[in-house]
């Protein structure tokens, strides 16, 4: 892999929260790329309460995609379990690229379909401590659970309905911030159990972004999300090093960012 990869996740083109009303919007983003990889959540593949919404945004996509200069590759997340066949990436230096949904057992422990979730999760059969049945029984999960919401904006309905979604019931908030706080550790879990040799994590899910040095020296990166409030980070990855960088903003437009941090892609060559 001597040729850039240019990694983000959590765009949810054609969902109501999305910044990305365009896909034009992350042209520039995307420039200078040889591969780009959306690591999961990159549009809802799940049925819509608007009839068509799934197929007008995938056609979408395919044509954004086709139009790009870089190659483009799909992980799957929680929102799209059925976009592709990749689920988690290997790469060398000990690189792991997974969207994060992993790391809960209820997969969305902010949402109200938490407790749905756990129990497909379990009734799918992810206890046997094997990594690809753990991805089988959570996409055959994520696909089972149905949106709540319709994805056309609506107006003062669609505010009102948001601000219900974020904030009811009262222990939501909690529930969102605990994600936030306990998603290093709980990746740092994941990749002890099935890739003890990793030495990154390159994630999104919880739409917090960052980057965590664990206490085991694995380091976790998750890129957030296009819904605001929280930002977005992006992953630029050689074969001799990965770069995460801040996205910024010029208009309605995204491009890439001033470093964040870097690291070099050799057993003894970490420089932040």
């Amino acid at each position: 892999m001597s040729k850039l990869v240019r990694i983000l996740s959590d765009v949810h083109y054609g969902e109501r929260g999305s910044l990305v009303r365009n896909l034009a919007q992350l042209a520039p983003l995307l420039q200078g790329a040889d591969q780009v990889w959306f690591n999961g959540d990159t549009i809802d593949t799940r049925p819509d309460l608007d009839s068509g919404h799934v197929a007008a945004v995938r056609a979408d996509l395919d044509a954004f995609a086709q139009s790009l200069p870089a190659a483009v590759r799909y992980l799957t997340g929680n929102h799209d379990p059925d976009i592709s066949r990749d689920h988690w990436l290997d790469q060398p230096g000990g690189v792991v690229v997974t969207h994060g949904d992993l790391a809960f057992d209820n997969i969305v422990p902010w949402g109200k379909d938490a407790p749905l979730a756990a129990k497909l999760v379990a009734a799918a059969g992810a206890g046997a401590g094997n990594l690809e049945e753990l991805i089988a029984a959570h996409r055959l999960a994520c696909a089972a659970i149905p949106k709540r919401q319709a994805a056309v904006r609506q107006g003062w309905r669609h505010l009102v309905s948001h601000l219900t979604h974020a904030l009811w019931p009262p222990t939501r908030p909690w529930a969102i911030v605990d994600s936030w706080r306990t998603f290093p550790r709980r990746a740092d879990a994941l990749l002890s159990q099935h890739r003890p040799g990793a030495r990154f994590l390159i994630s999104g899910h919880t739409h917090w972004p960052g980057v965590w040095r664990r206490p085991s020296g694995l380091i976790v990166v998750n890129t957030g999300s296009f819904c605001p409030p929280c930002g977005q980070l992006m992953v630029d990855l050689t074969s001799a090093q990965l770069v995460v960088r801040k996205v910024r903003r010029q208009g309605s437009d995204f491009l890439p960012g001033d470093p964040l941090r870097e690291f070099a892609l050799t057993p003894d060559g970490v420089s932040a």
